[in-house]
């Protein structure tokens, strides 16, 4: 009774191991071997002629793609700013000069130049004088520091090409330098203002009765007005060539 029980469960173990047999899916194929990119594949001595052993095939550099847009050529661009960072310095603008006056006497034209100095990088007071029955005018050089000093400034006035001079060499005004007389006032002015272009200080002033009047000269600051200036100290201001500012 056991032996046939044993081969009957032999038998059906037989019958369902080729029911599986023949009802099975078929086997999956087996995805091709894709070599990563940048290495090389191997090759069998079977598989080339040339080469003895196993030959590495070099690998194709990779075709450009084309939703890729090529390299944009490098533009070299010169900078205004310097390397080191620094802004170039501004070219400062010429300076304005004003002559303001003239005053009475050296207290009016100090209040005034109090005033000025709000609006003035530079405010110098300077006399001239002036007067109503002169007899002439003269050009001359003040008084020098020693007759040596006075001898060395008239050869550089001739140097200069200037030749009416003469040292005076005694008085109160020894040392000083004569440059001329003048019938009026406007040969006087040209005289005195060509030997000051030349850089010698020059005045020009009357002979004889004459009273002596204070100016100022003065470098105007960007926000100077010559308007408000005459009217804060009630004096015009008039333009002045700089190089005259002592």
């Amino acid at each position: 009774m056991l032996a046939r029980a044993l081969v009957v469960l032999l038998l059906v173990l037989n019958l369902g191991v080729a029911a599986w047999w023949t009802l099975r899916a078929p086997p999956a194929t087996a995805p091709d071997f894709v070599p990563p990119a940048g290495v090389a594949r191997l090759q069998l001595v079977s598989e080339t002629k040339s080469a003895p052993s196993l030959a590495i095939a070099k690998p194709s550099p990779p075709a450009p793609s084309p939703a890729t847009p090529a390299a944009a050529p490098t533009v070299a661009t010169t900078s205004a700013t310097p390397a080191n960072g620094a802004t170039p310095a501004s070219v400062p603008a010429p300076g304005r000069c004003y002559s303001v006056g003239p005053f009475a006497d050296s207290a009016a034209a100090s209040n005034a130049r109090d005033v000025l100095l709000a609006v003035a990088t530079r405010v110098v007071p300077r006399e001239q004088r002036t007067g109503g029955n002169a007899r002439g005018w003269r050009v001359f050089l003040p008084p020098a520091a020693s007759a040596e000093d006075a001898a060395a400034t008239a050869q550089r006035i001739a140097a200069a090409g200037f030749n009416d001079y003469f040292i005076v060499r005694q008085g109160a005004e020894a040392n000083s330098i004569a440059l001329g007389r003048y019938r009026n006032e406007d040969g006087a002015r040209r005289r005195a203002e060509s030997l000051v272009a030349a850089g010698f200080p020059a005045r020009a002033e009357p002979l004889g009765d004459a009273r002596t009047s204070v100016w100022l000269d003065l470098v105007a600051r960007p926000e100077f007005d010559p308007v408000r200036a005459e009217a804060a100290v009630q004096m015009p201001a008039r333009e002045l060539d700089c190089a005259r500012m002592r």
